[in-house]
């Protein structure tokens, strides 16, 4: 498969090293270089193209994909108040699209652990969500902490603060805490590394590749090969 990987940060960066690694050929393009990359001369013969850029770039990235017709994973966060015109874009274009908050297959496990606990809410406890990261994170809260309040919400319990902290080269802690007067239930993932991230983003382009439709990582990573 050829790969375009745009951003050349930690993730973005390790996100070539391994689809390196699974055979694919790569080629990576920085922020500031995104519309000469993504020009349709250098689209041509790519399969797949991974967004691991900035809030800022995103849009326009996806926009050019779509118009070239070409299929995305998008790991960038800060763009979901656009979610439904990205929808639309994908759906009229024709092209397959992923995109994820995480792409860590143990988060999105996590998420599914916290779909069963927000039946605490339900029970007279009550929920707040902690995120920790590295001070260089340019999102607050994080995108992962966002996913989590939605899907602790869904049980129509709306008071669910997060507090985000910023400290040192931590790669990402999420903490979910539901508190009554008689205990307290304590959930955490705590990333090592940014492989986890890497590798599911990697596999999420193997799987659209070849295919059409608008889909949420959360909803279709059971059905990747390991």
């Amino acid at each position: 498969m050829n790969l375009l990987v745009l951003g050349k940060g930690k993730t973005g960066s390790l996100v070539a090293d391994i689809a390196r690694q699974r055979g694919h050929n790569v080629i990576v393009a920085g922020s500031a270089e995104g519309g000469a990359a993504l020009s349709p001369e250098r689209l041509q013969n790519m399969h797949v193209v991974v967004d691991f850029t900035t809030p800022k770039a995103v849009m326009g990235n996806i926009e050019a994909c779509a118009l070239a017709r070409k299929n995305m994973v998008v790991g960038t966060t800060g763009w979901y108040e656009q979610l439904v015109a990205v929808r639309a874009l994908v759906e009229q274009t024709g092209i397959g699209f992923v995109y994820a908050s995480n792409f860590s297959i143990g988060v999105n496990l996590f998420f599914d652990i916290a779909r069963a606990a927000s039946a605490a809410l339900d029970r007279g406890y009550r929920g707040r969500i902690t995120e920790t990261h590295h001070v260089h994170k340019k999102d607050a809260p994080s995108g992962t902490a966002v996913m989590l309040q939605t899907i602790m919400q869904s049980s129509g319990v709306h008071d669910l603060p997060i507090d985000s902290i910023r400290e040192g080269n931590v790669v990402g802690t999420h903490t979910i805490v539901f508190d009554s007067e008689d205990d307290s239930i304590v959930l955490t993932h705590a990333a090592k590394s940014r492989r986890g991230f890497a590798d599911g983003a990697v596999r999420a382009a193997e799987w659209i590749s070849g295919r059409k439709g608008f889909y949420d990582f959360k909803d279709v990573f059971r059905e990747l090969r390991f």
